[in-house]
């Protein structure tokens, strides 16, 4: 993989589109090899959980039932990447199966472009890019986060989608910084860290998740630690309660408990300390633009 000192700043849209094509998709296993453990457990979990979840009814699922109680969030990504997407070179880092990468193709992103540790993350995000008929508007491959080689300042908007707790902060926030244009901006979705109850699900889940990701769920910590390279805006809380009533059996009442607890979910989750408690929240990193800001 080309150092990322040797390639050209600021390609637009066309001239990514063009270098990406001219770079391998996939790595192989030496490059794999030359990673730290760390992230070859990461590849290795997650080639496994992808091959598996294209298979799985995530109501069934021992984990992913809780991810019906976060259509609020869902709604707000596909909101912001209505927004933030259309017209922009956009990079989804740690893409997953591509979903997001999908949505801001169809979103009218002029080129959208998908990273993962990987490979059968990557494979099925092609597959499913090409099922959806977006094949020539995004671009997938499969790379390092916190080091991945792409030309800096390439990228309008980015979305990290349940994916910082991977990664050591110290490096890819200092990457991220360098992929940004200036101006640019980056969503991120993320599990929090405050709650007991939710912490105590973890420990007793230790399958579900890597060594890694259980130690590193976000705090506003991480945020602070943030500023060093983006200013951040538009903090948000979601699913205080709605998470207890997935619980419920499937069907009407799980659905009429879910509208209400989104209801009070919509109150508690903006009160100040007590919306600490949520699963998730969602924030915006904004790199400077500092020749508008008057910084030589």
């Amino acid at each position: 993989m080309p150092r990322p000192e040797t390639l050209t700043p600021e390609l637009n849209s066309a001239g990514l589109r063009s270098w990406i094509d001219n770079q391998r998709p996939f790595l192989g296993s030496r490059w794999l090899e030359s990673l730290d453990e760390r992230k070859r457990e990461e590849a290795e979990f997650h080639d496994s959980d992808r091959a598996y979840k294209r298979n799985e009814d995530e109501n069934n699922s021992s984990n992913r039932r809780f991810y019906s109680a976060a259509r609020p969030l869902r709604n707000s990504i596909k909101d912001w990447l209505e927004k933030n997407a259309r017209g922009a070179v956009f990079l989804d880092y740690a893409c997953g199966d591509g979903v997001q990468a999908i949505r801001a193709a169809r979103a009218q992103a002029r080129l959208a472009v998908g990273i993962d540790v990987s490979e059968v993350s990557i494979r099925n995000a092609m597959a499913s890019a090409r099922h959806a008929g977006v094949s020539e508007s995004t671009r997938f491959l499969q790379r390092d986060c916190e080091n991945t080689g792409l030309p800096e300042s390439s990228f309008d908007a980015c979305l990290c989608s349940g994916m910082l707790h991977h990664l050591d902060l110290k490096r890819a926030f200092p990457e991220l910084a360098r992929l940004m244009k200036p101006g640019g901006r980056i969503l991120c979705v993320e599990a929090l860290s405050y709650n007991p109850f939710i912490q105590l699900y973890r420990e007793l889940t230790p399958t579900l998740r890597t060594t890694w990701e259980k130690q590193h769920i976000l705090s506003l910590k991480e945020v602070r630690f943030a500023q060093r390279w983006f200013r951040v805006e538009n903090m948000r809380f979601f699913n205080l309660v709605s998470p207890l009533a997935t619980f419920l059996p499937r069907g009407p009442v799980r659905e009429g408990a879910l509208r209400v607890a989104h209801s009070i979910d919509s109150v508690l989750t903006r009160v100040p300390v007590l919306r600490l408690w949520s699963w998730v929240f969602a924030f915006e990193l904004v790199k400077p633009e500092l020749e508008r800001e008057g910084v030589a």
